[in-house]
């Protein structure tokens, strides 16, 4: 019935669902915040079994939401402005993966890096 009210005009992504490419990254930044979290979690968790009493590995805990969150938002707001013909447009598919690769390479990297500046700091310190 959807085929014939809507005709060819509508565009399908890969698995026959209508494209969003705001949905899209809506869902892959959340996916992204949930793994960025669970491995931050865990990374200062490893670190604090192995340093002295310090405030220092908390830090890192806290710029997930001073910094991470944020600057995720940045992406997804960027796709939430585009109109439904826009978000449609098959045409928008690399700079959405770039936008999604930027993303998890935040979510994967960040963790590592933030950590690892919050241990060099203590160890200066």
């Amino acid at each position: 019935m959807d085929k014939a009210l809507w005709g060819s005009s509508r565009q399908k992504g890969e698995t026959g669902k209508r494209l969003d490419w705001r949905r899209r990254m809506s869902d892959h930044v959340a996916y992204a915040l949930l793994f960025y979290t669970g491995l931050q979690i865990f990374v200062t968790m490893s670190v604090l079994k192995h340093t002295t009493q310090s405030i220092l590995p908390f830090f890192a805990l806290i710029v997930l939401v001073a910094a991470v969150i944020p600057g995720c938002r940045v992406f997804e707001k960027r796709w939430e402005g585009l109109s439904d013909e826009a978000a449609a447009d098959p045409s928008l598919k690399p700079l959405f993966q770039r936008d999604r690769l930027m993303v998890w390479i935040a979510a994967l990297g960040l963790p590592f890096l933030v950590t690892g500046v919050v241990e060099l700091a203590e160890r200066i310190l």
